[in-house]
């Protein structure tokens, strides 16, 4: 397993970021909200995949409402409790062990829907080359791409890590308490990495804030709806 896959399954058994929370993301949700809304897109018998997939929050709520879900996820212990999720809901999701920086193991333009809900972000730049390219190739043409990624633009935080604990390459820094690599994008920067491949529907920033060694850490978020 890789440095990052490590870094990720000693989170999911002792949870310092994750949350424990084992309904859909709020986020998720109201992309799903804008596909139905706005878009006249059903989500219903569509083939979907759920990138980083963690506990299966995404991947059980969608295949309980009749969809074809593959989850991928880099930690076993996150893997094995989704599974044991889906089980409990009476679902069936094709739950597979793997880095979503490496090639995945899905036909060419067959998947309605992709979900990446703040998981490339830990991926290295060699990974996120790859990320792009499988997404856009097992994406059937018209299909509908979620990214929630790490804003960079306006956070005090952000700036401070970037100084104090760079990482290799651009725009990184390294989370020391727990060993994790996460890349920031400024607006432009994220535009300009996704605009190669897929067509921005929507990109909004948004705010949250999280807990972490008993302090407040602010987070910013790029929310984008995108279509291949």
């Amino acid at each position: 397993m890789s440095h990052q896959g490590n870094t990720w399954e000693k989170e999911y058994r002792n949870p310092l970021f994750v949350t424990k929370n084992d309904g859909p993301q709020a986020d998720t949700l109201r992309f799903l909200k804008f596909l139905k809304k706005e878009q006249k897109y059903k989500i219903e018998d569509k083939n979907i995949l759920d990138l980083g997939c963690g506990t299966g929050r995404n991947s059980n709520y969608l295949a309980e409402r009749s969809n074809n879900v593959i989850g991928i996820e880099i930690s076993k212990t996150a893997i094995d409790l989704a599974k044991t999720r889906a089980k409990n809901l009476g679902v069936v999701v094709d739950y597979k062990m793997g880095d979503i920086g490496n090639n995945y193991e899905i036909e060419n333009n067959s998947i309605d829907l992709v979900l990446d809900v703040t998981s490339s972000n830990s991926l290295d730049e060699a990974g996120r080359d790859i990320y792009l390219n499988e997404v856009n190739r097992v994406l059937k043409n018209g299909g509908y791409f979620f990214v929630r990624a790490l804003a960079k633009d306006g956070n005090k935080n952000v700036k401070n890590l970037l100084k104090i604990s760079p990482g290799k390459e651009y725009d990184t820094y390294i989370i020391k308490e727990i060993g994790l690599t996460e890349r920031v994008f400024s607006r432009e920067d994220f535009i300009k990495t996704y605009n190669k491949y897929f067509k921005i529907l929507k990109l909004e920033k948004k705010t949250s804030y999280t807990t972490f060694n008993n302090r407040i850490y602010k987070r910013d978020y790029w929310l984008a709806y995108l279509q291949k």
